[in-house]
C-alpha cells in the first residue's frame, strides 16, 4: 500500500487499518534503527518493542494524533486492548492510550527516510 493511500485510510476509515499494513508502509518507506524509547514511565531497551517504536516515531513522522497513531496498531488495539481495559498485554499501547504524546521520548530518531 502506498504511503498517501495508507494516509487516506488512516483519516476516513481508520478501523480498516490492520498492524501489518502499517509495518509494510514504514519498511517501505523508512530505514529503521532499534532505538531506546520511553512510554510515560515504560522503557523499552533498543530492540524491544520494535513495532511500537516504529509506529511511534511514523507517528511523530507524519505528525498522527494520539487516536490515529492507535489506530495504527490495528486489532492489537482495537480487539485486544479496548476490548479488555484490564488486560496487562500490550502495555506500550496501554500507556499511550493514558498519556498520548507526552509520555514518548527516544534515544535518537528510529526512522529515517528511503
Amino acid at each position: 500500500m502506498e504511503l498517501t493511500t495508507y494516509l487516506s485510510l488512516l483519516e476516513t476509515q481508520p478501523e480498516r487499518i490492520r498492524f501489518t499494513d502499517t509495518m509494510a508502509v514504514i519498511d517501505a518507506n523508512y530505514d529503521f534503527t532499534p532505538t531506546a524509547f520511553k512510554n510515560a514511565g515504560l522503557e523499552n531497551q533498543a530492540g524491544e518493542n520494535n513495532g511500537s517504536c516504529k509506529i511511534f516515531a511514523f507517528g511523530l513522522l507524519q505528525d498522527l494524533n494520539e487516536a490515529q497513531t492507535l489506530a495504527c496498531f490495528g486489532d492489537y488495539y482495537r480487539k485486544e486492548v479496548l476490548l479488555q481495559p484490564q488486560g496487562s498485554d500490550h502495555q506500550n499501547i496501554r500507556h499511550f492510550l493514558k498519556h498520548g504524546w507526552d509520555g514518548i521520548s527516544f534515544a535518537a530518531e528510529p526512522l529515517t527516510k528511503k
